[in-house]
């Protein structure tokens, strides 16, 4: 098969009307231009151009064959432009996945102002709790809620899970604040199983970390539905406030303990590894990462001014 380098080679010869030209505008040597277009022909089994002391002209063959070479030259420009316009502006189709729950509150609306804002943009967004595969399933990007994101992956940190102890004041209207955790044992824990089993919660006080074994009549893979649930007084459970900010802040749960930390995970935007990485991945996390803020929007009213449950219910 001729090679395409040859083949460009030869347009430019024919478009420059000679091989000094040609060589001049290509930034190459003579010698090498007319070995180029040698070489093509030797590859064809045919004469494309008569050479003459006067100069050179196209063969019958060499003019229907130049006109194919036109062609791929055009259509090899426009693919370099394309590839510039697609790393310069956000353009084509984005493939997102992200966790179902912080997806309906914080991504979904960060993919609404974005696509107003880049009409040449199409985004495909899965939401899923599951950890998928970017390069097997297609994905250009994934938001991660993890403790530590995957060394593979290139990540880019948008926002800290902060996690409170909650019910609602009807439920500890009804069963009694806890003071210590170490009370927890008496209360109807509910668990959000997605990380694994949950039989024990891991606090962090003035003396070190605390493990208190819990028990709940609820397990469940969906923070929506264990949050759900706590809104409907079943029991008290470990939320992340990007989940029950407004609850919290409206007063539909009260927190507990707050003296005490709860181990944090971390949301994270990743992508494969990419020294050239499209302007359509870039730009969104961008987006994405100014829409969350720092801290993050939802923490910043409860961190001015939380009220747990036992100073509420005192």
């Amino acid at each position: 098969m001729p090679d395409l380098n040859d083949m460009m080679i030869f347009a430019r010869v024919v478009a420059a009307n000679g091989f000094a030209q040609a060589a001049r505008e290509l930034g190459m040597s003579k010698s090498r231009v007319s070995k180029s277009v040698a070489r093509l022909e030797q590859s064809l089994g045919v004469r494309l151009l008569n050479r003459s002391t006067r100069g050179m002209s196209l063969t019958e063959i060499g003019a229907a064959y130049h006109k194919h070479c036109v062609h791929i030259a055009d259509e090899a420009a426009q693919a370099a432009d394309l590839v510039g316009e697609l790393r310069a502006e956000p353009v084509g189709v984005l493939r997102i996945s992200c966790p179902v729950a912080f997806g309906r509150l914080h991504v979904a609306p960060a993919v609404a102002s974005y696509l107003a804002s880049h009409p040449k943009m199409r985004i495909d967004l899965s939401t899923t709790d599951r950890l998928v595969d970017l390069t097997s399933e297609g994905f250009d990007l994934a938001i991660r809620i993890v403790r530590e994101p995957d060394l593979h992956l290139v990540a880019r940190r948008l926002a800290a899970v902060r996690r409170v102890i909650c019910a609602t004041p009807g439920y500890f209207a009804r069963h009694g604040v806890p003071k210590s955790p170490q009370d927890l044992a008496h209360h109807n824990c509910l668990h959000y199983t997605h990380f694994g089993s949950q039989g024990q919660w891991r606090l962090q006080g003035a003396g070190g970390q605390i493990a208190v074994a819990v028990e709940g009549s609820l397990s469940v893979n969906d923070d929506d539905v264990l949050g759900q649930a706590v809104l409907a007084g079943l029991g008290i459970a470990l939320l992340p406030t990007f989940l029950v900010a407004d609850e919290l802040r409206s007063g539909l749960l009260r927190p507990v303990l707050s003296k005490f930390v709860l181990p944090e995970r971390t949301i994270h935007a990743v992508h494969l590894p990419n020294p050239n990485l499209p302007a359509k991945v870039r730009g969104f996390i961008d987006h994405l990462q100014g829409q969350i803020g720092r801290p993050a929007y939802w923490d910043r009213p409860l961190r001015q001014a939380p009220v747990p449950a036992e100073a509420a219910l005192a």
